[in-house]
């Protein structure tokens, strides 16, 4: 009979050890394939959702469906904020009115405001105080692709005194992404190719 030892054989240990290895591995193996599978199976949530913070710091999804919503309510916002600055202008306001406007769009909008003040149209509402009143504004975009395309039709008045007339606008261009600029440009929207198409002179009518 042979004498105990404390030592095991070490065939024995080696054994254990192989063991101990190859279950490591294959556990390792099973919980990268695990954390892979969560991680396809989380995009495919989320694919079609991104994230706001609320006020209280929570998480809130919101659908791609809801961004593009919200994407058009921007631009529709941004076209009537523009259009507001450029044409609704009197003696007192009209700097400051055309200050704002030009950072919301780029130098297309600039070249038009300088045609303008080259025609002497600045000077003339100086003159004679006249009051160029917004009535309505009416957008329509195309959010399919960027740079999206718009037309804005845009009703105001001129009043001179005992005469006020009416006239309506047609404007086109395109709008694009660009940084938000608060307070100059909070919807993060630049209008280009701005251009007037069509003015008439309608009849006046109660606003």
């Amino acid at each position: 009979m042979k004498p105990k030892t404390p030592y095991k054989n070490i065939y024995d240990v080696l054994k254990l050890n192989r063991f101990i290895v190859l279950a490591v591995v294959i556990g390792t193996v099973l919980v990268c394939i695990i954390s892979v599978l969560l991680v396809v199976k989380l995009h495919k949530e989320t694919v079609g959702s991104a994230f706001v913070v609320n006020t209280d710091g929570s998480a809130i999804p919101i659908k791609l469906v809801s961004q593009r919503e919200n994407l058009e309510v921007e631009a529709l916002a941004h076209l009537e904020l523009f259009h507001t600055y450029f044409y609704h202008i009197d003696a007192g306001n009209y700097e400051k009115h055309l200050k704002k406007a030009l950072w919301l769009g780029n130098s297309s909008v600039d070249a038009l405001y300088r045609q303008k003040k080259a025609d002497g149209v600045y000077n003339r509402l100086l003159q004679y105080s006249l009051l160029q009143k917004v009535i309505s504004i009416e957008s329509g975009v195309n959010i399919e692709k960027e740079p999206y395309v718009f037309e804005t039709k845009t009703v105001f008045e001129i009043n001179r005194g005992l005469i006020v007339d009416r006239y309506e606008l047609i404007t086109t261009g395109n709008l694009i992404h660009v940084d938000r600029n608060f307070p100059n440009n909070t919807h993060g929207l630049l209008i280009t190719n701005f251009f007037e198409n069509t003015l008439r002179k309608i009849q006046n009518e109660n606003p």
